[in-house]
């Protein structure tokens, strides 16, 4: 009686969550480098201030975002090797080439995207569900391993010598023997559950409470008001809304205590504003548009604005109000 070899349904478990989240990771290369350029600074859609987006509301690395939007050739360095490492990790994980160290990779990227944008996402939470889901991918897989239409898979039926080392077991595939690791591995698990829930919660409030979403509305932040001699200089900082669309400014005022005016810009007066009135701080930048002063996500810079009647201008508080396209204004006193 001739044996056959059944077909272990067991080997074909990883391939679509290979392709899938290979493709994922890949794609980010095809369209910065292959569709459209995108990591050239001085053109649109610069994939720098992309993340120069993520720097109001990013969990534990702000630091490290801040310091990158603010020296432009490390940011450009740093996001050179970004592509180029999401590129390999995406082909070799869909080739199932070292499958285990590509999991690591997609679960280090993921832990990144979900830290630094994990509170961006106009409607479905979009950042934080593609940074979860990375790091529940990135561990499963390097569990699995790939042996069914993979290189790993080929070059061990070869008998290649590099697979009959051990720590091919570690960076490529083959069978693990985790029995006595049970109880890391549900520490593991747990982790990555408790991370899901925490950073839900802390991102928009998907645990308890009442739910938010920072990237809905437009909002800016105005600090260290002054006036001196015949100008008056603020900082102004967007802090959230959406990350493809501008805040449009299209009114500043400042009044005294008592009310009268003594300032008063509207969008055309915005729209002509000189260079020299704005110095921005990071990648993202504010500048005139066409009817209005255009805010990025995440862009801050110091405005001065000239003053002509310098002489309303004696001890007093002052109040200093933008006004937004949409009607939302925000204030600020000095």
């Amino acid at each position: 009686m001739q044996h056959q070899k059944t077909f272990d349904v067991n080997v074909i478990v990883p391939l679509a969550l290979r392709l899938v989240v290979g493709w994922t990771y890949f794609s980010a290369f095809w369209r910065r480098l292959i569709l459209e350029n995108k990591l050239i600074p001085e053109e649109a859609g610069y994939i720098g201030e992309k993340f120069n987006h993520f720097l109001p509301n990013a969990l534990g690395i702000k630091p490290v975002i801040e310091y990158l939007v603010t020296h432009p050739d490390a940011l450009w360095i740093n996001m050179v090797a970004f592509t180029i490492i999401e590129g390999i990790v995406g082909l070799a994980l869909m080739l199932g080439l070292f499958t285990r160290l590509m999991s690591i990779g997609v679960f280090l990227l993921a832990l990144g995207i979900l830290l630094a944008s994990g509170w961006i996402g106009t409607t479905c939470l979009d950042e934080w569900q593609i940074g979860i889901l990375g790091l529940a991918s990135g561990f499963t897989l390097f569990l699995t391993g790939s042996n069914y239409l993979s290189l790993d898979g080929y070059f061990t039926s070869k008998k290649s010598r590099f697979t009959q080392t051990k720590w091919f077991r570690f960076l490529g595939s083959g069978e693990l023997n985790l029995r006595s690791h049970k109880p890391l591995l549900l520490v593991i698990v747990f982790s990555i559950f408790g991370l899901t829930l925490f950073t839900n919660q802390y991102f928009h409030g998907g645990v308890y409470g009442t739910l938010h979403n920072k990237s809905v509305k437009p909002k800016l932040e105005i600090s260290n008001l002054k006036i001196d001699r015949n100008e008056v200089t603020f900082d102004v900082y967007r802090v959230e809304g959406v990350d493809v669309y501008g805040s449009f400014l299209i009114g500043i005022s400042l009044k005294n205590e008592s009310g009268k005016q003594l300032l008063q810009l509207d969008g055309n007066d915005l729209a002509q504003l000189s260079p020299q009135t704005i110095s921005n701080h990071y990648v993202a930048k504010i500048k005139p548009g066409k009817h209005s002063l255009v805010i990025p996500l995440g862009a801050k810079a110091t405005i001065k604005i000239p003053i002509d009647n310098k002489w309303d201008f004696q001890k007093s508080a002052y109040t200093l109000m933008l006004t937004d396209i949409s009607g939302t204004t925000w204030t600020a006193g000095f």
